[in-house]
């Protein structure tokens, strides 16, 4: 347990006192906590009322060391990985359509709208996956960039069908897609390096499931 987390039980310990060199100690053993998720010292101040921050999410590793075993195994059961990459994908490639669909209507490739299908993209996951693992954060992360790829390239399909007076579907499988890297690295620029790296940020951080900590306290009947 992190000092922090120890810091939780021992400002409601009837046992605590202040100590000017470390701050709040045990006043029966002189020390720091050192206990991990029971102190035998323990005694409930009811005194106390410690406001909890209904605003900070909690993810796996943290999440096990504050529910109770039985609790954090149903979490993780009700976790599909496959589900919410399926999800994630749909999601993507629906985005990608929209992204290219703006760009030829404004005859622009907005990368801001990498930022929209980031969000999209990890809304989706949560919502189909449930889950606390970091490897949704990855797969979410993942998606959204191949979603911009994607978007970006029917993009510029959609500009080459207007240049040449082509149709987009007679377009999409005309193409020779061994110029496929130099086209895509001739329309790349820097900014949307940032629109990129901004999209698989927001698909990473909210692809899993949010557990507050208020979430603990209820769940833990507190």
């Amino acid at each position: 347990m992190t000092r922090e987390e120890h810091l939780e039980f021992c400002r409601r310990c009837m046992n605590r006192k202040f100590d000017a060199a470390n701050g709040i100690v045990c006043s029966l053993t002189g020390k720091i906590a050192a206990f991990e998720q029971k102190c035998e010292f323990f005694v409930v101040d009811s005194s106390v009322v410690i406001p909890v921050n209904s605003e900070t999410v909690l993810y796996a590793k943290e999440l096990k060391s504050k529910l109770p075993a039985k609790m954090y195994e149903q979490l993780q059961q009700q976790q599909d990985l496959p589900k919410a990459i399926a999800a994630g994908v749909f999601v993507a490639i629906l985005c990608s359509v929209v992204w290219a669909a703006i760009a030829l209507w404004t005859t622009l490739i907005s990368s801001g709208l990498a930022i929209l299908l980031g969000v999209a993209v990890g809304l989706s996951m949560r919502h189909a996956g449930k889950g606390i693992d970091t490897s949704f954060a990855i797969s979410g992360a993942v998606i959204s960039l191949l979603g911009c790829l994607l978007g970006n390239f029917l993009a510029i399909i959609g500009f080459i069908a207007g240049e040449n007076e082509l149709g987009y579907f007679e377009t999409l499988i005309g193409f020779d897609y061994s110029y496929l890297p130099d086209v895509m690295i001739e329309t790349f620029a820097i900014i949307h390096l940032v629109f990129y790296f901004l999209a698989a940020s927001f698909a990473f951080s909210i692809s899993r499931k949010a557990v507050t900590e208020k979430d603990i306290k209820e769940m833990n009947g507190k």
